[in-house]
């Protein structure tokens, strides 16, 4: 299937989605909303892969929301209660919109984020909304919301105030300013820094081959357990993990990893379940 913001691969356990209209600078235009979560509902409800990689093309990683093609949607309609709807449809299109970063928070599989150039605005809500994110020495991020007067509101404050110190936080938000790529890794932000894309995906990429060759089962788990911890309490999330394991621990395939590393092997592991329907049975 082809998209309009996206190029979609999947080898080897991971899938690779790329940003594709760098002469844009991979500006969020209406399109992007509906196939980044379609695309990665699809990879996660139908098991198609262990690891998600988002990257992108041309100088910046994207300039973030296309404002012009925002204001189209967000117009009211020539109708004589439009007007007095119109807050709640503005709220129905931002849901709609923090859905589609939320997505990736939700699946079961870890996404990694590679980042050149700018990660702008929007940019920000979808690489705080993924596990881990790299960069290259180029790169830097900007709540830039509040150099065009708003607030941001499609997932950067409930992430990255849970991601770096909140002092850090407040003044990129009150500000707007750029933070360059050492930065961000010296607050915690970045994981690690690249010195051009290339090297940055070929490092990217062998990271991802690395959490492919684990126990999916066992990265689902890990990855519903960081994401609960960080919303919960110690007591809460202890409560939680033994409860988890009490029913979802795998005892073979702690005896294949434990066997295969002794080996000096690949693990084979059991691969996630595709995600069914409420209402439908097996096959």
């Amino acid at each position: 299937m082809s998209h309009e913001c996206f190029d979609v691969t999947i080898d080897n356990g991971i899938a690779h989605l790329v940003l594709k209209r760098p002469e844009k600078r991979n500006s969020m235009i209406p399109s992007f909303w509906r196939e980044l979560p379609d695309i990665v509902r699809d990879i996660d409800d139908n098991a198609r892969a262990r690891v998600i990689v988002i990257s992108s093309t041309g100088p910046h990683f994207t300039a973030g929301l296309d404002i012009k093609a925002f204001q189209s949607i967000a117009a009211a309609p020539d109708e004589p209660m439009a007007e007095r709807q119109a807050g709640l449809r503005f709220q129905n299109t931002v849901r709609a919109m923090q859905e589609t970063f939320t997505c990736l928070e939700r699946c079961r599989v870890p996404v990694l984020a590679a980042i050149q150039g700018g990660c702008i605005g929007g940019g920000v809500d979808l690489v705080t909304a993924c596990d881990m994110r790299y960069a290259t020495d180029d790169a830097f991020i900007t709540i830039h919301e509040i150099n065009i007067g708003m607030t941001a509101d499609v997932g950067t404050f409930p992430r990255i105030f849970k991601l770096i110190p909140e002092g850090v936080a407040r003044e990129l938000a009150y500000t707007g300013r750029r933070m360059p790529a050492a930065e961000a890794q010296s607050v915690g932000l970045v994981n690690r820094v690249y010195p051009d894309q290339d090297t940055m995906l070929a490092e990217v990429m062998g990271i991802a081959r690395e959490i492919a060759a684990k126990a999916p089962l066992a990265i689902h788990g890990t990855k519903r357990m960081a994401n609960y911890a960080r919303d919960h309490s110690v007591a809460d999330t202890l409560d939680y993990v033994g409860v988890w394991n009490a029913s979802m621990l795998q005892h073979a395939e702690i005896r294949e990893a434990m066997q295969a590393n002794a080996e000096k092997r690949p693990g084979e592991f059991a691969d996630l379940p595709p995600v069914r329907p409420p209402l439908e049975g097996p096959e």
